[in-house]
């Protein structure tokens, strides 16, 4: 029975919609790395045209990641999804149509690659806001593991997969027609979804193109944003685990991204088969404690399993520096890997479970954005720390930073204590958010019809 457990949100209808189209757009963007890749050479790019285009996507997404987080507690969540999906369409086909007719340039690439992480920036926190309205309770941790399987499934293997024998056999221009067509299937199905209440600050709810006016608190946006943020402040939880996700990207993500293939190169006398052949094993055990996770109930002490598996988890990259074993460094990225998964999973549903409803999706895009922000200052820093420190002891440090600062975290928010102030049982929602939510404090709030 366990087992079924995962696959219990399948039972609903909205979420069976929102999940497969959720899974043919994964696999497209895992297509369109590759198509990217491939189109930028095809035009005479180098490593430099590269990396511009792929930073005008994450410039698109760390800039209106906050923005999107505001749009996901003022607008219907639904309509949101549907327009990112239509703009993704637009972007992909636009791109596909210069590539065939041969009047495609690298501005092109760059400035799709801008609106496409914009529209990802909108995407993520409306899509972590409606799961809690088409999905009981209990089954929010099913539907967060089921995502953490799919997605290196499709975006990291099937999808880049896929794009490369096309490149191969056809052209990059073929690749991207695939992606167009990956967000054309994606969009019809998202019109399936149904309408949807909308949350409200004072606990009541507006139907999504509901009939009659419903009443809006005239609100601007720094008054939103400020709002998702004091929650956040004066929330222990919530806010220090933000900060031990900013310290563990810091000092993780560089020498990950950055000094691990040197040390497969230099450690192991590997190249870069090897080096992508580790990633994938780490992808795998993200997945498969991701399945693993959304197979069980949601830990009584979830978060101290959380903050245990995301701090023990590191441990094992401390001895990296040391290993001249393909399989001791294949152990280490898997437990990193599936520790990582299964803290997402338990991580995600808390959010959607804890966090008042029309709060969530600025809470979820503060989440986002304290993770991104620190991701390009990491990678920035790993070369030049490797220049003066050798790589191992980068590693080590970055493996004992990590859990002692999860210690730190659980004993500064009292974690044990509020978990057992809020627990959080299948079919039994924590106080908390109810409670926030009816709480005058929390004044502004915008309902709507079905479109901005």
């Amino acid at each position: 029975m366990r087992s079924l457990r995962a696959f219990r949100p399948f039972v609903h209808r909205e979420y069976r919609v929102l999940i497969a189209a959720l899974a043919i757009s994964i696999f497209g963007s895992g297509m369109w790395a590759v198509a990217m890749v491939y189109e930028v050479i095809h035009l005479g790019g180098g490593p430099l045209e590269l990396s511009l285009v792929a930073a005008a996507g994450s410039v698109g997404l760390v800039a209106f990641l906050l923005a999107g987080g505001i749009a996901a507690d003022r607008f219907a969540q639904r309509l949101l999804i549907i327009a990112v999906e239509g703009v993704n369409l637009a972007v992909i086909a636009s791109i596909s149509g210069l590539a065939m007719l041969g009047w495609l340039q690298l501005w092109h690439l760059a400035l799709g690659a801008f609106v496409l992480g914009v529209g990802a920036a909108f995407f993520f926190p409306a899509y972590s806001a409606i799961l809690p309205r088409i999905l009981p309770p209990e089954d929010l941790l099913a539907a967060n593991g089921m995502e953490g399987t799919m997605r290196p499934i499709l975006q990291q293997a099937a999808g880049p997969a896929v794009a490369g024998i096309l490149v191969a056999s056809l052209s990059p221009a073929h690749a991207v027609t695939g992606v167009a067509a990956c967000h054309l299937l994606a969009f019809c199905i998202l019109n399936l979804l149904g309408r949807q209440p909308l949350p409200q600050a004072d606990g009541a709810q507006a139907t999504e193109g509901g009939a009659g006016p419903v009443p809006r608190a005239k609100t601007s946006v720094l008054h939103d944003l400020r709002e998702g943020v004091s929650y956040t402040a004066r929330t222990p939880w919530l806010l220090w685990t933000l900060l031990w996700a900013c310290i563990s990207v810091l000092f993780l993500i560089g020498p990950i991204e950055v000094l691990l293939p040197f040390v497969v190169r230099d450690q192991l006398g590997g190249d870069s088969r090897m080096f992508g052949f580790l990633l994938a094993v780490m992808g795998v055990g993200g997945a498969a404690a991701s399945l693993a996770t959304a197979s069980f109930p949601l830990p009584r002490r979830y978060l101290t399993v959380m903050m245990v598996s995301w701090g023990a988890g590191t441990l094992p990259l401390a001895a990296v520096g040391i290993m001249d074993s393909f399989w001791a460094l294949a152990a280490a990225l898997f437990i990193f890997g599936a520790t990582g998964g299964m803290g997402m999973v338990i991580w995600g549903t808390l959010l959607q479970r804890r966090v008042p409803p029309h709060l969530l999706g600025r809470v979820s895009s503060l989440d986002f954005f304290v993770s991104l922000a620190l991701m390009p200052v990491s990678m920035a820093l790993a070369g030049p720390a490797a220049e003066v420190l050798p790589v191992g002891l980068i590693f080590l440090v970055a493996g004992t930073v990590c859990p002692v600062m999860a210690v730190v975290a659980m004993i500064a928010a009292r974690m044990r204590a509020d978990e057992e102030a809020h627990p959080l049982e299948d079919g039994r929602e924590s106080t908390e958010s109810t409670s926030a939510s009816n709480a005058g404090s929390l004044s502004a709030h915008v309902g709507g019809d079905d479109g901005p």
